[in-house]
């Protein structure tokens, strides 16, 4: 998948007229069966099958809000084959519609920023689910998982479930990340998908529970481990591709604690600086001599203890050039020119464009980052933003993704607890 794009100059950017806001449309059926049709031709190859918990707690015609994993481009064909020809609108990134609005309007998508505050998208999910009587998709977490696990939530969802008063079903996945993993370049593996549908809670059941309750219930429906799955299921991924990528996530080396030097290519993740080979078994195992992890989720949480260690001892610093990227309607997404993005316990600065762009974000923005890999196939990106503006950040050097979204949400942490002070 690709996104149009227009190279102008920041000035001319900035002077682009921003889009009103638009109530979002019911979808119509003719579209729905359309996705409907693509999703057989491309769940057929996983033999995809999902189970029902609850589902008859929901009354006949009754919507609802849908909240799904995200693991990978499959995940919306998986809901049209849960849920057609039942309607119900999608909550989806702004970059999403460039180029394809009013396709993506009928299609009932919702627009939004991610990781940016938007007071208006609980109103269009209301609009949604009261008015047109639609249920609502949402993929809580934001943003693909890296290694597999659940990344973090929003904290205090339960205000929303609270607000909405609707019933809440929550759609988990196995083999869709494994299938398509995000740092193995869109390389397609040969595995079984199935999916896990509950009703997590009835109107009722919201009401009665405490905004607390309902954050822990999210919790724990929101913990996974495609790894520790795939292993405990005895599931083979084979291909030759496998650890394509790896270096994405698994960015510094255990043994000598160098950062950028990992290559993950064929079956193998290699430490360019100490020579430390891993390999990636076909049970999605990694296996060395003196390992000092044979589980990836675990060594990505090990670089997670170490970004933390460095925000707290204030040694933490990115200081990278990136190519800048500006989205501010859904025409296209419009090439500025080069600039720096740095990010240290004060937050996210952005210079650029011969000195006329200058943006910071604190670290309070957000709890979270929009990270992505091989983001619509122009390369890893980093996005900060508001909603004047959003800025996409091409780094022209190193894995630096994976650990500045670690860094973004734990330093979110510590200045939560207030136990970093912010710089004067």
């Amino acid at each position: 998948m690709k996104i149009k794009t227009k190279t102008l100059s920041y000035e001319e950017v900035m002077a682009l007229p921003r889009p009103k806001h638009r109530k979002p449309l019911k979808p119509i059926f003719p579209l729905q069966l359309v996705v409907r049709l693509l999703a057989i031709l491309d769940l057929t190859p996983t033999k995809f099958t999902y189970d029902t918990h609850g589902m008859e707690q929901l009354r006949k015609g009754e919507p609802c809000l849908i909240l799904m994993n995200h693991s990978s481009f499959i995940d919306l064909k998986i809901v049209s084959k849960i849920f057609f020809p039942k309607p119900y609108g999608i909550v989806c990134t702004s970059d999403g519609f460039v180029g394809k609005n009013l396709l993506m309007r009928l299609l009932g998508c919702i627009p939004t920023q991610k990781f940016v505050s938007d007071v208006t998208l609980i109103r269009d999910m209301e609009y949604l689910l009261k008015k047109k009587r639609t249920s609502v998709l949402m993929y809580p977490e934001a943003s693909y998982s890296f290694d597999g696990t659940a990344t973090p939530l929003p904290r205090k969802m339960g205000v929303l479930l609270k607000k909405l008063n609707v019933p809440v079903v929550t759609i988990i996945t196995q083999g869709a990340f494994a299938r398509d993993p995000l740092y193995n370049g869109l390389q397609k593996r040969k595995v079984t998908v199935r999916a896990d549908v509950k009703c997590l809670a009835t109107a009722q059941q919201i009401k009665e529970m405490s905004v607390a309750q309902l954050d822990a219930l999210l919790d724990e429906a929101f913990s996974f481990d495609n790894f520790r799955y795939q292993q405990e299921n005895g599931i083979v991924i084979d291909e030759p591709f496998r650890a394509d990528g790896l270096n994405r996530i698994l960015y510094r080396c255990p043994h000598c604690h160098a950062e950028g030097k990992t290559v993950g290519k064929g079956t193998t993740l290699t430490c360019q600086h100490c020579g430390k080979v891993y390999t990636l078994d076909p049970l999605g195992h990694l296996v060395a001599d003196d390992a000092a992890f044979t589980h990836i989720p675990d060594w990505y949480a090990w670089q997670r203890r170490q970004v933390r260690q460095e925000l707290e001892n204030g040694t933490y610093k990115l200081d990278v050039p990136v190519k800048i990227g500006m989205l501010v309607d859904t025409k296209a997404l419009y090439f500025v020119g080069e600039g720096r993005l740095t990010h240290d316990e004060n937050g996210f600065t952005l210079t650029g464009c011969d000195g006329k762009l200058q943006y910071s974000q604190g670290p309070l923005a957000c709890y979270g980052l929009y990270a992505d890999y091989y983001w619509y196939e122009l390369g890893d990106v980093i996005c900060i933003g508001n909603k004047d503006a959003l800025y996409y950040c091409f780094p022209q050097g190193g894995d630096v993704v994976a650990k500045t979204r670690l860094a973004a949400e734990e330093l979110y942490k510590l200045k939560k607890a207030r136990k970093v002070p912010v710089s004067p």
